[in-house]
């Protein structure tokens, strides 16, 4: 999937973090909730502007950035 037009990035808002869609929602609330055993469906109810394609693409870009992670030796 490619995440790039669904998480964006602004310098302003909720401290720079990546958002959803240019909302004040982060990838890290989602995350966060997904972690925490909340399930997709429960995500959406809490917050009904998202979608399981937006849920995709915050599990996308976390899994992107971990492959681009470098890691000490």
């Amino acid at each position: 999937m490619d995440y790039r037009a669904i998480i964006t990035i602004e310098p302003g808002k909720r401290g720079g973090r990546p958002c959803i869609r240019n909302m004040r929602i982060t990838v890290a609330d989602v995350l966060g909730r997904l972690a925490a055993g909340q399930s997709p469906a429960a995500i959406l109810s809490d917050f009904p502007e998202l979608t399981e394609q937006d849920i995709r693409a915050v599990l996308a870009y976390a899994a992107d950035r971990e492959r681009r992670l470098v890691t000490a030796s």
